[in-house]
């Protein structure tokens, strides 16, 4: 009698495999953040409540249940911190480092699983990417941390709780994550430009995309060296591009929405500043300078859209991401000048990423749609607040208009499986059910139908 095929972790996609670890993550997340030692005296903990901060600290999402700075200790502190880590370089940054701390060979199963991870369409310079990813963001939450802590001096009565802040507010910056340890988020310091400020070109940082941090320093090092032009790619282009436009349209329609309303008694320089940072925290940051429910429906909506398209991809952040919107814009643009193709920069793109493009928007606009429709159905909040709600956690934004506490347990669980959807991506989200490509053997005779 033949023996049964034995089913393993050998057999499973990259994909599948770097959903698992991420589900993995999520679960020791969870026990970590129930250990006694991360809770203050006294504060009632369920296993709902870690389960959702856990899954929304490894997505550096930022939605909590609680309230972080009455509910845990220093220890959990930094044990947050370490999750919120982990979660924004990503597990197999961290997991490769360790690899080669342990002096481990980075085999080819590996280099795929950090090709997945990282979404890259080639094996070469794996690991050497790792080193820079990781050694990027250690720098830029250290001179973050330093910047803010020394700064904090002035805020907090001893040295110790202004470096802990500092410290804190770096690492939920950089990784996008939207935690806070002050209890208010940034409203403290919704007056202190200096702090906003720092706090703006952390979530740049961390938003834009690692590829693109890597690029930049490359043309510095190479234009220090031989004083020539570096040659960006197409990707960085893009992006950069995309992201920035996205943060001047957000902050400018923002202003026009609120002038006669939010705006209508603040001062030139206020108006600018709750212009720009909202524009740039709802792409992923989630950190605040104020209520967002004292914003218009209009501008509640605008946020939700631009939480919705989140940050670039190979980055800290969530969403669909800005090379997806801005490709489908393009192919959109394209195809009403009548051409065959789409063009930008001199470069033709490749007609898969353009499907996957409309593929990544329809299933994220399907997903997103169902859970607001489910939330409308099971919670007695109203429909902007839920749609807000659905946005943030698909893209692992973390604002919200104050529903996330008042949420059944029900109703977290599909916040839960949003963030996590948001942070692994749609990709990886759909080829968790699909298996190896294969080639097809055979076509059928090819027939038009009629569209629109």
């Amino acid at each position: 009698m033949k023996a049964p095929k034995k089913t393993n972790l050998i057999n499973l996609t990259s994909v599948q495999l770097i959903v698992l670890y991420y589900l993995g993550a999520a679960i020791l997340s969870t026990i970590l953040l129930s250990l006694p030692y991360t809770h203050k005296p006294g504060v009632e903990w369920t296993f709902i409540d870690a389960l959702f901060t856990a899954v929304s600290a490894i997505s550096v999402t930022g939605l909590t249940v609680v309230s972080t700075a009455e509910t845990f200790s220093t220890f959990g502190v930094f044990v947050l911190a370490f999750i919120l880590q982990f979660g924004g370089v990503g597990i197999m940054t961290l997991g490769t480092f360790i690899w080669l701390m342990l002096g481990r060979k980075i085999g080819l199963r590996e280099r795929q699983l950090i090709m997945t991870d990282q979404n890259r369409g080639t094996f070469s310079g794996l690991v050497h990417l790792m080193k820079q990813i990781l050694s990027l963001i250690l720098i830029i939450e250290a001179i973050g941390a330093i910047i803010l802590g020394t700064y904090f001096l002035r805020y907090f009565p001893s040295w110790q709780e202004a470096f802990i802040q500092g410290f804190f507010a770096s690492v939920s910056a950089t990784t996008n994550a939207g935690f806070d340890i002050t209890g208010e988020s940034l409203i403290p310091f919704a007056h202190d430009y200096y702090v906003q400020t720092v706090n703006m070109v952390l979530l740049i940082l961390g938003a834009i995309g690692f590829p693109v941090l890597i690029e930049v320093k490359e043309s510095l090092q190479k234009r220090s060296k031989v004083h020539e032009p570096y040659k960006f790619s197409l990707f960085t282009k893009i992006t950069t591009i995309t992201f920035f436009s996205l943060t001047v349209i957000g902050a400018l329609f923002i202003y026009l929405f609120e002038r006669s309303h939010f705006f209508a008694d603040t001062v030139w320089h206020e108006t600018l500043f709750y212009s720009i940072f909202q524009s740039i925290t709802t792409r992923n940051g989630g950190l605040a300078t104020m209520d967002v429910s004292d914003f218009t429906v209009p501008t509640q909506l605008l946020l939700s859209t631009l939480m919705f398209i989140g940050a670039s991809p190979s980055s800290v952040g969530g969403g669909i991401r800005t090379t997806t919107f801005a490709i489908v814009l393009l192919a959109i643009f394209s195809f009403a000048r009548g051409r065959q193709s789409v063009k930008v920069f001199h470069r033709e793109l490749d007609p898969e990423d353009v499907l996957k493009s409309f593929v990544v928007i329809s299933v994220a606009v399907f997903i997103t749609g169902s859970a607001v429709i489910a939330l409308s159905i099971i919670e007695p909040f109203p429909l902007i607040a839920v749609i807000f709600e659905v946005c943030s956690a698909f893209g692992t934004t973390g604002l919200s208009m104050g529903i996330t506490p008042d949420l059944s347990t029900p109703g977290k669980l599909i916040i839960i499986f949003l963030m996590f959807v948001g942070r692994i991506g749609v990709f990886s989200f759909l080829f968790i059910i699909r298996g190896k490509t294969t080639e097809d053997l055979y076509h059928y005779p090819k027939e038009r139908v009629i569209i629109g």
